[in-house]
């Protein structure tokens, strides 16, 4: 029988209450996940991934017994669970603080270039990538190396970029109490420039804007900034 997938904000929210906002609108752009994602600890999903990944390297043909190759499934199965997909994992989100607007800045905070490593889906290679992040401030405010952390937060799942633009606004419209919020990607597709049509200059942009952002104005002072 096929396991029942559901969204990776749902199992957040049944995985620890406390964890996110009870009355968070949760959106299809959800990651899906297993109903079973947590009935394993990180120790236990590192030693089964070891496993399959000895087994993919053995049909290949390699020889484990190497010193080199010996501890590669090791090494693979660690770098999965702690650092590449290590947000899916809800006790791996950012914890946020946010302040007053004590100094009543009003006007469009920008911060560019965050740097991205993601993971298509599709084929588990490297998506790379820059974020750039705008809000409107509501009457708070929030550290900036916070919009960093959240945005590579979303990006060590398995992701798609549209997803992954997404998520990144909705989850910072949550955060700052406001619709006025814009996020920018780009990045290239190790999918499209290592393999398939093997395209080493082809960029993928996608783009998120709420509120305010939704005025062309508004929108393209925030482009601007980004040229700058």
């Amino acid at each position: 029988m096929r396991q029942k997938t559901i969204s990776l904000n749902t199992l957040h929210k049944e995985y620890n209450e406390d964890f996110l906002n009870e009355d968070h609108d949760w959106t299809n752009v959800d990651t899906p996940m297993r109903t079973d994602a947590f009935e394993m600890s990180p120790a236990q999903k590192k030693e089964k991934i070891a496993l399959h990944f000895k087994a993919i390297m053995e049909t290949l043909g390699l020889d484990l017994t190497d010193d080199s190759l010996k501890g590669t499934p090791s090494r693979v199965a660690k770098m999965y669970v702690d650092e590449i997909f290590s947000g899916l994992l809800p006790e791996n989100k950012p914890k946020i603080a946010l302040f007053d607007n004590k100094y009543s800045y009003n006007e469009m905070l920008v911060e560019k270039n965050i740097t991205l490593y993601s993971n298509c889906e599709h084929h588990f290679v490297p998506i790379i990538g820059k974020a750039h992040i705008g809000y409107i401030s509501s009457g708070k405010v929030i550290g900036l190396s916070k919009l960093n952390r959240i945005a590579q937060y979303f990006a060590k799942r398995p992701q798609v970029q549209e997803r992954l633009t997404m998520q990144i606004g909705h989850e910072l419209q949550e955060i700052l109490e406001t619709k006025d919020v814009a996020v920018v990607i780009t990045a290239e597709h190790l999918c499209v420039s290592s393999r398939g049509i093997q395209d080493v200059n082809s960029e993928t942009v996608s783009a998120f804007f709420g509120g305010k952002f939704e005025s062309e104005t508004v929108r393209q002072e925030f482009n601007n900034y980004l040229i700058l």
